[in-house]
């Protein structure tokens, strides 16, 4: 009687443990699959000052919920410009492993490869939601991604801040002419259209355009939205305020990683960096869009002029981009491949957004009551 009730306790007991065990850390299952995962430990350099909460902040969002997500075993360490490479550097120090990964713009480094510059935005090219289309649905991402592998990195969108802003002038620029000579803070290939307008073209990282504009070593600048160009204080530095930024539609920012310490990564560390990355594309837009317009208000209601481009030099810029990227994709084979899928494209959605967005704000904006 009494071995009969040894055994039954024993097969309760082992009954027990097996059940527990499944659950265990230590065992198979999803909590042992977190938790048998290696602890990683990343750098990531950006392009951005802390000040600006919004752009750094996209870099934030991938560091954060990657952290959130593998309940800290994985956990990468953002830093601002400066912290530990220049602003403009953030490429090279990805590739170099300097840094396991960065966040940054493309267009930046156009001088290591001009194809770069899809990544990010091209002078009259696409919007906000015509650029995340072309990037996650229209072989954009790809592309790209096929450029960066010659670096040994792998990129994935992280950021946009939607149309951007016209720049800021010291003085008022009603034609061509008036931009002959102008020394203007403009980076990508916008600058180099600008560039074919007459003006001469400094890049400057984000944390450098103010004392520039301010001390007369640039006549003019342009960084992204009112909301940053606030904080920023350019309109402390210039008066007039233009827009539409034309070289930049909507301009996505990046999440550049060493190849080689992307493979080294478990698929589900992976996985919850892409998410992660995609997490920042949409915040960072939406959270733009929430603030800019309040931005403007303030600028407007402390003297900033408001201006818009004027027609003649809109048609001059454009005309400039189209033979731009028709002369790059003549002498550069990488740069003709993705021009001519990215030109199809935008051609595509272009002619839809005609018939569905376009047609309802156009009537939404004038019938506004």
């Amino acid at each position: 009687m009494k071995r009969r009730h040894f055994l039954a306790n024993t097969a309760i007991g082992a009954t027990t443990t097996a059940a527990l065990g499944a659950c265990s850390p230590t065992k198979t299952g999803s909590v042992a699959q977190t938790n048998s995962q290696p602890i990683v430990r990343w750098r990531m350099a950006t392009s951005w000052p802390k000040s600006l909460e919004t752009i750094f902040g996209g870099a934030e969002t991938i560091c954060k919920r990657v952290g959130e997500m593998t309940n800290g075993r994985f956990s990468i360490t953002p830093f601002a410009a400066g912290e530990l490479v220049p602003g403009l550097q953030v490429l090279d120090a990805v590739q170099a492993g300097t840094v396991q990964c960065g966040h940054t713009a493309g267009y930046y480094y156009i001088g290591k490869n001009p194809a770069l510059a899809f990544g990010t935005s091209l002078p009259f090219g696409l919007n906000a939601q015509q650029q995340n289309a072309w990037l996650y649905h229209g072989g954009g991402l790809e592309a790209m991604q096929k450029i960066y592998a010659d670096f040994g990195v792998i990129n994935f969108p992280a950021g946009n801040t939607g149309t951007q802003m016209g720049g800021w002038f010291k003085r008022e620029i009603k034609s061509v002419a008036d931009l002959n000579g102008l020394k203007m803070r403009i980076p990508g290939l916008g600058g180099e259209v600008m560039s074919r307008l007459g003006v001469n073209v400094q890049v400057l990282p984000g944390g450098e355009i103010y004392l520039a504009l301010d001390r007369g070593a640039i006549d003019a600048a342009e960084w992204a939205t009112p909301y940053d160009d606030e904080k920023l204080g350019l309109h402390k530095a210039a008066q007039f305020y233009y827009y539409p930024g034309w070289w930049e539609p909507g301009p996505t920012l990046e999440a550049q990683v060493n190849l080689a310490e992307w493979q080294k990564l478990p698929k589900e560390y992976q996985e919850i960096f892409k998410t992660a990355a995609m997490e920042a594309n949409l915040n960072m837009l939406s959270l733009y869009d929430a603030l800019n317009r309040q931005a403007l208000e303030r600028l407007l209601a402390g003297g900033t002029k408001l201006i818009a481009y004027s027609p003649e030099i809109m048609q001059a810029a454009q005309k400039a981009s189209l033979e731009l990227y028709e002369q790059n994709a003549a002498k550069d084979p990488v740069f003709k491949q993705v021009y001519e899928q990215w030109k199809s494209f935008r051609e595509e959605i272009y002619k839809w957004n005609q018939i569905n967005e376009l047609s309802f704000d156009n009537f939404a904006v004038a019938n506004d009551t």
